[in-house]
């Protein structure tokens, strides 16, 4: 008989296998060596291990292939094989709920992606669809690894694939912390939610030095694909910041918002005390004049639980406000004109950026709130030959295809088509609330009067006078804040007080609603 003294367990042998273990584990973690972490710092970037600390719960990371090695050899990589191969890869908890992570490390052939290491994320892509989990990539790599030819880039056909088949059924958000050039940058585009840091963070399929070659043009890898460029010109990212930690900090905020998968409601809260928001400043947020400008967040801020919501796209299309808050510790997504940018008005970039939002909400079971205050779409050559027929039909077509609960308010202006696309009852808003503020027509007063009556203007001896008189009439007969509300287009015309209560009560109705489209393979929304 064995004697505890004596066992295999207790052994010299496994004693040195797993000091062994531990060392290996060490220099997976150390990087290839000794000041490639200096290195990164030096940067002014973390390493993928400190990353996934600050994004998940404190110990919470459970590594997998962490010892991956790639087995490619020429151009002297069989005499470099560091372990983990450049990607970090695992699961740990935001708020005690699972989340996958995959994080590129820079100190590891620049982050490079190879066969070894885009196998790593197919597995955790894979495992984070079949777990019903969101997926987060910490992206900080230098493109396909060149060495490994075509291998590498099928590496980021999986990935694309993945992306993909992901979409709509777990929530996918990339990080931007460092470049991301070539075929890469597609990955984050197809994923819900893009985050960058401002100074590190570089997106572009062609780089400065082949954009010169090819058209002489000049720029810096921030002037051409740095963080507020795409934050505020070509809208590829969502949300920016000026460091890593406050970055990461917002996702983890982002996360506690989002259901883990499309079959589960967003995370509820209790609701606050009602009494803690009577609503009183709605009275004198938004004028009565409608050609005054003010700021429609400061609506929201009223609305929202606790004043807090988390603005998407903040920087691109400010004509449009995309947020998502709480109302009565349930999730909501919040669409809203914004009259302090271009007056309100709907053009080609806020009807797309309006549509990807009302998509992503209906995806994830997360009701639909649109406050309306829009004089139209914005007029011109350029809008009209760029295709706002076909671009703005694309936000109509989302809010056409949602099957959750959709509520939405006019707070003041709403005219003619850009009215019927804001969520109108007409295209399927479950309940349409407006506030006695409203003027819900066709047009603008003195719009409709110069067309309808342009005859009877010019044949008078006082145009001027005529056409005072005309717009009153028009005003008067068609535009009072009841006309809508008298022909079951609008639900209620309610008290701005009373805003919050009416959304909160009416959430509670549709809880339960179900709204199943047609059998259809799929769509074929506008592009």
């Amino acid at each position: 008989m064995a004697t505890a003294s004596s066992s295999p367990a207790s052994s010299p042998g496994v004693r040195a296998r797993v000091e062994e273990l531990h060392r290996i584990r060490e220099l997976a973690h150390e990087g290839p060596d000794p000041g490639a972490t200096g290195r990164q710092h030096a940067k002014g970037k973390l390493t993928a291990r400190e990353r996934i600390e600050l994004l998940l719960d404190k110990g919470s990371f459970a590594d997998v292939e962490p010892l991956r090695r790639h087995r490619a050899s020429g151009f002297g990589l069989e005499a470099r094989r560091p372990y983990s191969d450049g990607v970090v890869t695992g699961w740990g908890t935001v708020e005690g709920r699972t989340v996958f992570v995959y994080a590129h490390d820079f100190r590891v052939f620049g982050g490079a992606l190879g066969e070894a290491h885009a196998e790593k994320i197919h597995k955790i892509m894979d495992m984070a669809i079949s777990a019903g989990a969101p997926l987060v990539s910490l992206n900080d790599g230098a493109g396909a690894r060149i060495q490994e030819g075509v291998s590498a880039l099928a590496g980021y056909g999986g990935i694309f694939r993945r992306n993909t088949r992901a979409s709509g059924v777990i929530p996918q958000i990339s990080v931007m912390l460092g470049p991301c050039a070539g075929g890469a940058a597609y990955s984050p585009a197809l994923t819900d939610f893009v985050f960058a840091v401002r100074g590190i963070a570089q997106m572009f399929i062609t780089g400065p030095d082949v954009v010169q070659a090819v058209t002489g043009e000049e720029v810096t890898m921030d002037g051409l694909g740095g963080a507020d460029v795409h934050a505020e010109r070509s809208g590829v990212a969502h949300f920016v910041y000026d460091d890593e930690e406050s970055c990461l900090a917002e996702v983890r905020y982002l996360l506690s918002m989002l259901p883990s998968n499309n079959r589960e409601l967003p995370p509820s809260l209790p609701a606050p005390r009602a009494e803690d928001r009577p609503g009183d400043a709605l009275l004198d947020l938004v004028p009565a004049d409608g050609n005054r400008s003010y700021d429609i967040r400061a609506v929201i801020e009223e609305l929202a639980d606790d004043g807090e919501y988390m603005e998407v796209h903040a920087a691109w299309a400010p004509n449009l406000v995309c947020a998502l808050a709480r109302l009565g510790g349930q999730v909501v997504g919040l669409v809203a004109n914004q009259p302090a940018a271009m007056a309100g008005v709907l053009d080609i970039r806020a009807s797309e950026k309006g549509a990807r939002f009302v998509q992503f909400c209906d995806a994830f079971n997360i009701p639909l709130v649109t406050l309306v205050d829009v004089p139209g779409f914005l007029p011109g050559v350029e809008q009209e030959h760029e295709g706002v027929i076909r671009r703005g039909a694309k936000l109509l077509y989302a809010y056409c295809n949602a099957t959750v609960p959709r509520i939405s308010v006019v707070l003041r202006k709403a005219y003619g088509g850009a009215y019927i696309v804001m969520d109108s009852r007409s295209i399927g808003a479950d309940i349409a609330f407006a506030w006695p503020t409203n003027e819900i027509a066709v047009m603008g007063a003195e719009g409709a009067a110069n067309v309808v009556f342009r005859r009877e203007i010019a044949a008078s001896g006082d145009p001027d006078a005529v056409r005072a008189q005309k717009i009153d009439e028009y005003r008067r007969e068609l535009m009072h804040p009841y006309y809508a509300a008298e022909r079951g287009l609008v639900d209620d015309v309610i008290d701005p007080r009373e805003t919050r209560a009416a959304l909160i009560g009416a959430l509670s109705m549709l809880a339960a609603k179900d709204a199943g489209l047609p059998r259809r393979k799929h769509g074929n929304p506008p592009q």
